[in-house]
């Protein structure tokens, strides 16, 4: 569903300068993510450290047209562009999802609480997904701002709607209700999360309940409600659960097991006189107190969206014992010395403290537990009795070390364990930056470590900290060379040809995110990488272009869409997996890009699959198609040019085939470095540039005056002058003819350096000369022959491969290509980047 501008603009009563009446599909907060950019509305939202408007700019540059502005600015500027002023730009985006809602006559569900309104709202989606066409919030969106965008996505294929409503402070709720306008409200729990905007609990909950004003059915625990105010103060049917025998949904008995947990209730339709019931049992596959609660929720809801006079209870019974867990923030990582980390570096209260630590029993093998924690936030309790409450949930849970971060947690934990029998070891620090300042990591050996903390603390450095690899030798990158490159490429393209540059492999060994910096400052339209956690560690650095994933595996789905990061599809296997976690997740089209094969015979679709592969994208909402690719298997050799033509000509018709089936139209590749430089006419709407831009003519042409961009180096150890018919090395297959002066170079195989080269078949370049490998290359050094070159000193630099010793010639050497050498560069060398 879309809008005209001018139509927005009178929904949000802006004062308009509209150039032209654009249609509007997209709506746009964050500037690195845009997927359309024709069809996007930028709201430029004023935050505590950002201001949107400053974004403008940039976001017009790529594309957008279309903002809604809170102060005047030079619209001469973007002489293209449509602006709406008005007072308020966040309420703008939210009186602009009220009206959207408003065109919906669908159920809606709005579930709020302090703990489970994710977990309700996925587990409603597995239990009446059958039933329903739905659209729900996605993640957590829950806030101002993610309410809005959750309501956005409602079409008119939706027969039904789950969104979640969270808030910190008095006043927010009104705003949420009018922008869901819940027809089925839901309370999940009321408790010490998101506190501390309220003076206490009870308004807190009535601040919360807000929600339910117009709903026609509410459901909540009456434990919750304990005087049934929601039922005083709503019209709504409001439907207790619990095992009180006043209750609408009355628990008759629980009864766990090992791994599930039998339940029997009665139910009374809460609207009929006499009352109709029904008794019956169920089971699910968890046993905690929380999944019970959450279930009971779930079983009135659902049966709310069926005729109460003859409800499916088999049907909902067989549903709630399949219910799959929700997967939760926290993430398992191999740490340094041995460790492993579980991080959970986004919040910080009791009961999800709780949660964490459950989760730390059950990874943890024996070893050592530490938690670190930052102050806890959003609590309304005193810091006494809440840092009393961590560290018994602590000690209950046996943890060896508590490391506190923050002020609040400091002073606590300091006052807390003067007493001389605790034996809990403690650790504070006022702050992050003072923690990573002491940071020793042989304090840290053989534990499982928790990492908890409240976004503001930025925990996330400790947990790269914690990750961190060592570094030796050096690999210098020369940025400068990198952009060069990039033009010398660019004065063959057409001007409407776009680029998309491939950083995978850590950048062919020269550094992801920094080469990723300097292709984003000379705008390249795309980058690419192999797998999800390359592009997680650019969208970290603050990378904000698209990139697309060439091997997305299943696992790495969340880590994909979290990052927005675009996957290459290239099998049904992978198309179906992915179409089923978009919708899991309730994301709707999501980018991505679809691999034809043509010849190379590794990954894609076959040219006589497009009907069928057609058919199921058009079959599905997720997905909304970027681009459309192949891969030339030998562009670079002339003796290949007819399959190369043959390639392509496959390419085009097929990717024809699929935008005419498909209805709309996204960009088509198959050229790549050497295709660029030998066969221009393949460069369709985009190109791929790899290991030219680092400096590499693969063709072999030398049409481009291209620059290295990558020096290897590393320094002479030692220097032994050796007798005749002294060895070297292992085996002993190297022995002196003369007396030799040898030097010993601190970089190996496991640096990268091929052992191939042993034995005089490698060289370096030292004081202007080739000087050759001696002996066999070790793991950690090799060993060189400066015997004929006069003056050589330990701890002077040599080159492995550079400017003077190109690295197609030590490939050559190795037997191999220049990509085998560059991305063999091991991760512990260290990478120098500079600019002339």
């Amino acid at each position: 569903m879309s809008y005209l501008i001018s139509h927005i603009a009178h929904i949000t009563n802006a004062s308009a300068a509209i150039v032209t009446d654009t249609k509007i599909e997209h709506l746009l907060l964050d500037s690195r993510k845009i997927y359309s950019p024709a069809t996007s509305l930028f709201f430029a939202l004023k935050g505590v450290r950002r201001d949107g408007h400053q974004f403008i700019p940039e976001l017009y540059k790529r594309g957008v047209r279309n903002f809604i502005i809170s102060q005047n600015i030079d619209t001469g500027t973007y002489p293209e562009a449509n602006f709406l002023l008005v007072k308020d730009s966040l309420a703008a985006l939210q009186q602009l999802a009220a009206h959207h809602r408003q065109q919906f006559n669908i159920p809606v569900i709005g579930i709020t609480g302090s703990n489970g309104k994710t977990i309700i709202k996925e587990w409603l989606y597995q239990l009446l997904q059958d039933d329903f066409t739905i659209v729900r919030s996605p993640k957590s969106y829950n806030s101002q701002i993610g309410v809005p965008l959750s309501v956005w996505q409602m079409n008119e294929h939706h027969t039904l709607a789950i969104f979640e409503a969270g808030i910190s402070r008095p006043g927010e709720m009104e705003k949420l209700a009018s922008i869901i306008q819940p027809t089925i409200g839901v309370l999940t729990s009321i408790g010490e999360a998101h506190s501390e905007g309220f003076a206490e609990s009870e308004q807190k909950f009535l601040e919360k309940i807000k929600l339910f004003k117009n709903a026609d059915w509410i459901y909540c625990h009456s434990k919750h409600d304990p005087h049934r105010k929601i039922k005083d103060l709503f019209k709504g049917v409001v439907v207790y659960c619990g095992t009180e025998p006043a209750n609408d949904i009355q628990v008759l008995s629980i009864k766990k097991g090992k791994e599930s947990t039998h339940i029997s209730v009665r139910i009374k339709q809460p609207f009929k006189e006499p009352l109709q019931e029904y008794s019956f049992s169920f089971e699910i596959p968890f046993t905690d107190d929380a999944s019970i609660d959450n279930a009971l929720l779930c079983l009135g809801v659902v049966l709310s969206c069926q005729p109460w006079t003859s409800p499916d209870i088999a049907s909902v019974v067989k549903k709630l014992d399949k219910l799959e867990p929700v997967e939760m923030r926290l993430e398992l990582k191999k740490g340094i010395n041995h460790c492993s980390i579980i991080n959970d570096s986004y919040s910080a209260d009791i009961s999800s403290l709780e949660i964490a630590l459950n989760f730390l029993d059950q990874q943890n093998a024996g070893d050592k537990k530490t938690v670190i924690l930052s102050d806890f936030l959003q609590s309304s309790l005193t810091n006494d009795i809440l840092y009393h409450q961590i560290l018994d949930s602590l000690r209950k849970h046996k943890v060896s070390r508590v490391i506190g971060i923050g002020e609040k947690i400091s002073a606590s934990l300091q006052n807390l364990l003067l007493q001389p029998e605790e034996k809990l070891m403690i650790g504070v620090y006022a702050s992050t930056e003072e923690f990573i300042t002491h940071f020793l990591s042989s304090h840290f050996k053989e534990e499982t470590i928790l990492i908890k903390g409240a976004r503001a603390f930025a925990f996330e450095r400790i947990v790269q900290l914690l990750e961190q690899k060592a570094h030796q030798t050096v690999l210098e990158i020369n940025l400068n060379a990198i952009a060069h490159n990039l033009k010398e490429y660019q004065t063959l393209l057409k001007p409407s040809t776009k680029v998309m540059a491939m950083v995978k492999a850590f950048a062919y060994g020269s550094g992801g995110a920094e080469i990723a910096g300097i292709l984003q400052y000379h705008k390249v339209d795309y980058l690419g990488v192999a797998y999800a956690d390359e592009g997680v560690e650019l969208r970290k650095a603050g990378i904000t272009l698209p990139i697309m994933v060439m091997n997305p595996e299943e696992s790495a789905f969340e880590t994909i869409t979290e990052n927005n990061l675009e996957p290459e599809l290239y099998s049904f296997e992978l198309l179906q997996s992915f179409d089923k976690f978009l919708q899991q997740e309730g994301l709707q089209q999501y980018p991505v890009h679809i691999e034809i094969e043509t010849g190379m015979n590794r990954l894609g679709f076959g040219t006589g699959e497009i009907e069928k592969l057609s058919s199921f994208l058009r079959s599905t909402s997720s997905f909304k198609v970027q681009t459309v690719f192949s891969h030339l298997a030998a562009s670079e050799e002339a003796g290949q040019d007819d399959f190369t033509l043959q390639q392509f000509q496959l390419f085009s018709k097929a990717a024809k085939e699929l935008q005419d089936k498909l209805g709309y139209s996204f960009l088509s590749h198959i050229s790549n470095s050497a295709a660029a430089i030998r066969h221009p006419q393949l460069q369709m709407d985009m190109i791929r540039l790899g290991i030219g831009l680092y400096g590499v003519d693969s063709s072999g042409s030398n049409k481009l005056n291209l620059q290295t961009v990558a020096t290897l180096k590393s320094t002479i150890a030692q220097l032994k002058h050796l007798k005749k018919g002294e060895s070297v090395s292992y085996n002993r297959k190297a022995v002196v003819e003369k007396d030799a002066v040898i030097a010993t170079i601190r970089i190996g195989y496991a640096d990268g350096y091929p052992r191939r080269l042993g034995n005089g078949v490698g060289k370096v370049w030292l004081h202007n000369t080739l000087a050759p490998v001696i002996g066999t290359v070790c793991m950690d050094m090799f060993m060189i022959d400066v015997t004929e070159i006069p003056g050589v000193q330990e701890g002077e630099d040599v080159i492995i491969f550079g400017s003077q010793l190109p690295v197609q010639l030590l490939a050559q050497w190795a037997n191999t290509i220049p990509y085998e050498i560059m991305t063999g560069v091991s991760q512990r060398v260290k990478r120098i980047y500079f600019e002339e």
